[in-house]
C-alpha cells in the first residue's frame, strides 16, 4: 500500500500533524519508536488544558483519538532509512526490514539530549530535578535553591531568567571565559557565580540536594537547569539530503514558512525542526506542518 503521508515520529508534533491529515481524509501512517524526549518527566506543565498531566498519558490519549480515524495506521518501530522512490514519492525501511511507501514524508522524530561528561548523577535525575525548561518545571521549584549549568557556546543570560523562580547559582564548571559585563549583569540580578568544576550531583534517588565540586565543597541546590546539546533522533533527514541550520542547542532541520524542508515533499516539525523546544510549540508546529502538507497535496508543491 502506498500511503498519502508517512509521519516519522508519534509524539506531540507527529500526532498533531497526522490528525490534520487524517481529518483531511488522507491515508496516513505513523511510525514511532516509543521513546519520546519528555518520557522522563512525571508531568507536563503549561500545555493548554493539560497542566499537570503525565506526558506519556497525553501521548497515549492523543494516539487513541487519532486511531479512531479509519484512514490512520500506526506502526511501532523505527525508520532506519528513507529515499526518493523515483516516482514522486518516498520509500522508507523499518528496523524490522519492512518497507513503506508514501507520497510525502513528515519528519517529527525529535531530538536526543546530550549530557556533560564527567558529572555523575545528571542522567539519572533528568526530567525530575535536572531540568531544561523553566516554563515547564520552574513553578514546582518556586523559592527553592536553584542551579544553572551552561556550557559554551551558550551565554550566561539563562541564569538571569532562572532567577525569576528562586535564588540561583550559576555553575561555570571551570569554564572561566565570562567577561566583566556579563558578570556584573548576573550579580545585579542576585545570581551567585560558582567557578569550580563539578564532580557530582548529590541527593537521594532522583532528588537533588546539592552539587559537589572537585575541591570537596557541596553547594546546596534542589534543582539544576541546563541547556543540553541535542542531536536528531534519526539519521534520515541527512540521508534524504535535507539542509540543517545551527540552532542554539544543536542542528535544526531547515524548513520554510510552510514547514517544508529543502527536499520537495519532505516536511519537518517539532524539536528537530525548531530552535526553541517546548511541547506546546511542538504540537502547534505539527498542526502547521500537517495542514501545509495537505495543501501541497491539493495545490501542488
Amino acid at each position: 500500500m502506498r500511503y498519502d503521508a508517512l509521519v516519522v515520529g508519534g509524539s506531540f508534533a507527529g500526532l498533531s500533524a497526522a490528525m490534520q491529515l487524517a481529518r483531511a481524509r488522507k491515508n496516513v501512517c505513523v511510525v514511532d519508536a516509543g521513546a519520546p524526549r519528555n518520557r522522563f518527566a512525571a508531568a507536563a506543565h503549561g500545555f493548554f488544558g493539560q497542566d499537570g498531566v503525565p506526558p506519556l498519558k497525553m501521548i497515549a490519549d492523543a494516539r487513541a483519538k487519532l486511531l479512531a480515524y479509519p484512514n490512520v495506521t500506526f506502526i511501532e518501530g523505527r525508520i532506519v532509512s528513507a529515499q526518493a522512490d523515483g516516482a514522486g514519492g518516498f520509500v522508507a525501511s523499518l528496523d524490522s526490514d519492512r518497507q513503506l511507501s508514501a507520497g510525502k514524508l513528515m519528519l517529527a522524530f525529535g531530538v536526543q539530549d546530550g549530557f556533560p561528561d564527567g558529572i555523575a548523577g545528571v542522567r539519572e535525575r533528568w526530567g525530575t530535578s535536572v531540568l531544561h525548561c523553566p516554563y515547564c518545571h520552574g513553578y514546582e521549584f518556586s523559592g527553592r535553591r536553584l542551579g544553572v549549568l551552561i556550557e559554551a557556546p551558550h551565554p550566561p543570560d539563562h541564569a538571569m531568567l532562572i532567577a525569576e523562580w528562586g535564588p540561583t547559582t550559576l555553575f561555570l564548571n571551570a569554564n572561566n571565559t565570562m567577561d566583566d559585563e556579563a558578570r556584573a549583569r548576573l550579580q545585579a540580578r542576585g545570581v551567585t557565580i560558582e567557578p569550580g568544576r563539578i564532580a557530582a550531583l548529590e541527593g537521594a534517588g532522583q532528588d537533588l540536594a546539592g552539587i559537589r565540586l572537585e575541591d570537596g565543597r557541596i553547594v546546596a541546590v534542589e534543582a539544576l537547569f541546563m541547556v543540553p546539546r541535542t542531536r536528531p533522533s534519526s539519521p534520515i533527514a541527512e540521508q534524504l539530503g535535507c539542509a540543517f541550520d545551527d540552532g542554539p542547542a544543536g542542528p535544526v532541520i531547515r524548513t520554510d514558512a510552510m514547514k517544508m524542508t529543502t527536499v520537495p515533499g519532505v516536511y519537518a516539525a517539532g524539536d528537530a525542526a525548531m530552535p526553541m523546544h517546548n511541547a506546546t510549540l511542538a504540537s502547534a508546529d505539527g498542526v502547521m506542518a500537517g495542514t501545509a502538507m495537505h495543501r501541497a497535496m491539493v495545490f501542488g508543491a
